[in-house]
This record gives structure tokens, sequence and C-alpha cells, in this order.
């Protein structure tokens, strides 16, 4: 098969004929039809991030497709089903505190990395081998929409923050980074999810109008000022109630003081959830006052990804037309020019907009 690989940080990838994968118990083949590309992939692919991912590899998180083949363990999966190839791979041998590996971008320690040696190519390729609970289904599909379908691999990682905090439908929000890739899919889930307001805090103010364009009145945008104590006043005025759960999801190059300002809005017994990147690049890391957690019982929730059935239930939010794909535009590129790919996600970071290699 065709495959895009990284066999050095900081080069090219290589498009060349690689082995087919080879089907295991427990595991079922994708013929992949549209692999998203990260926002962030060209800072992975050089070593910029650091990113604990053993060479060669065939990058790559995440897809849609259709079953090729199957392990004799699945009971519901069938040949030709259209799948999200979930990349947040867990072992299976603990269950209170399993090791993960993003399949075709990181790992979590050293068992992610071991559990990396066997579950590492991603789906910059004609196929991919997936653990069989991996594949998720999402129901028939026009072919020409998979490109669209790949937004379930935004949508889901801030859906797994709001899991993490019992989000209520009735609940207020503030989305720490909201005018981001990562963020305004939050205020498109929150919204989803039943919030009756989600503040969207920011500077660009040209998103934060498109943010109140797209969804309504629902949404109250806030302008930070950059300073820590002036902006925490701001945004809780800008709440049209006291805020339940706060979402932060800013990239590694954000100060812990921009992220502290937003944290420190959220009402007494109020929920905190933190999927950002401070201090993964260095820098100071975010101090939270102890009496504050304390006194007013501040629940902090630290999540990684989302659980194991968040996209089967996204799929169901999605169905149900809670949430539009429609929103999201995508730009594609074939497997022969997966770096042009690369370079063009880098360039065009702009929330609703997408990447996407068609193998």
């Amino acid at each position: 098969m065709k495959a895009a690989v990284l066999k050095r940080f900081g080069s090219p990838l290589e498009i060349e004929r690689v082995e087919d994968p080879v089907l295991g118990t427990g595991e079922v083949i994708v013929d992949v039809a549209a692999a998203g590309v990260l926002s962030y992939a060209n800072e992975v692919f050089s070593g910029e991030r650091k990113y604990l991912l053993d060479l060669p590899v065939i990058p790559g998180t995440g897809g849609i497709g259709r079953i090729s083949a199957l392990g004799p363990d699945a009971t519901h999966l069938a040949i030709g089903d259209w799948v999200y190839c979930d990349p947040t791979v867990r072992s299976r041998d603990t269950a209170l505190a399993p090791d993960i590996t993003l399949q075709g971008l990181s790992a979590r320690g050293p068992g992610g990395l071991k559990l990396q040696q066997h579950f590492r190519h991603g789906s910059f390729a004609e196929r991919m081998r997936v653990p069989t609970e991996n594949a998720k289904p999402i129901g028939a599909i026009d072919a020409n929409d998979a490109a669209r379908w790949c937004a379930l691999g935004t949508l889901l990682v801030p859906y797994g923050g709001f899991l993490a905090a019992h989000l209520q439908a009735g609940e207020t929000v503030l989305v720490s980074g909201a005018t981001g890739r990562f963020g305004s899919a939050a205020v498109a889930v929150a919204l989803a999810m039943g919030a009756a307001a989600v503040v969207a805090p920011g500077r660009n103010e040209a998103m934060l109008a498109e943010l109140k364009r797209r969804f309504g009145p629902r949404v109250h945008p806030v302008r930070l000022s950059g300073d820590e104590s002036e902006d925490t006043e701001r945004m809780k005025r800008a709440s049209p109630r006291p805020i339940d759960c706060v979402l932060d999801i800013m990239p590694p190059s954000v100060s812990a003081g921009v992220v502290r300002s937003a944290v420190m809005t959220v009402r007494p017994y109020g929920r905190v959830v933190l999927m950002g990147g401070v201090g993964m690049l260095g820098g100071a890391g975010l101090e939270l006052p102890y009496p504050w957690i304390m006194r007013d019982c501040i629940t902090i929730h630290g999540v990684w990804m989302y659980p194991p059935d968040a996209a089967v239930r996204m799929v169901a939010l999605i169905r149900a037309g809670l949430l539009e794909l429609a929103q999201f535009e995508p730009t594609c590129f074939d497997l022969d020019h997966a770096n042009d790919a690369v370079a063009h996600a880098a360039a065009h970071r702009e929330p609703f907009q997408m990447t996407v290699i068609r193998p």
C-alpha cells in the first residue's frame, strides 16, 4: 500500500510503498477514506514538541474509513461499515490506570511507548490497523462527506473535558481559548450538550464576532486586555450567571497568567477542566491559590483526550442534528501531497477550517 512515512524528525514525509497491515485477533483493518491533519503536525514532525514517537512511523491521528477485514472476536462490526478510527489506544491489561498511546502521534510514558510498538502507524496511508474497540461506527455516509467527518477528531477533545466535568444542560460554561480551533469546537460542543450560556474570551475580535454570529445569543464574547486581574473581572461581568464550569484548552505558547485569569472566574463549588498545554514548552506552571481551591470547594480535573464511549455519544449528537458538521470546511489533498497538506494545516489554523488527506 502507499503511505506517508516520517523517518527522521525535521525531514519531510516520504511517500512510498510499504507492507500492508497484518490482521490479528482483537483488531480490524480499515481502508482510509479521509485523515485530518493537525494544525501543529509540523511542530511534531520537526521535533519541536518533543512528543514520544518512535521512528520511522506512518503518522496521522484518527481517520474515517470502511472496514475491510475483521478479527474473529468482532460481533457487531461488519465488512464495509463506515467507522471513525479513534487514535486513543489504551492498554487492555489494567482497567484502573491504562497506558495510552495516540496512534500515529505520541505516547504517555514508558507504558504508552510499549503500546506504540504495536499500534504505531496512523492514518496517512491507504489502510491502517486499529484495535477492534477503536473502530467506532458512524453509520452510513456518502463517501464525499468523509472529509467533514474528520471533525470528530477536533470535537471529541473538548467533549472529553465536559464529560469529565459532568456538564449539565442549563449550566454556564467558560471556554478559555475559545477563538482557537479546539476552543471554538468546545463552544459548539457545550451548546450541543445544552449549556445555557458560553462565555468566550479572546483577543481576536473578528473570531469573537464570528462565534456570536454562528451560535447566537447563548454565546457571550469577552475581549481580553492582557491584565490578569482585569480579565478575570471582565469575564465574570460578561457572564449572565455564575460560571459553573471552566474548560481551558489553550496551546503551549500561552502564559500561565492567561489561563489563571480564566480559571479564577469559576463559582464556589464549580469545576475546572485543564486540557491545554501550559508548561509543555517550559516556563512557569499554573499556580492557583490553595485557600481558594479549598474554601470554595473547587474541583479541578486534568483530562487527556476522552473516554472510550465518547465517540459513539458524539456521533449520536451529530445524527440528532445538535452538532452540524456542515460548519466545518475541509481542504483536501491526496496522499502524494501529504507534505503540502502539513504545510497548509500550519498556515491555516482558523476555527472551523480543516486540512484533510484523502488516501
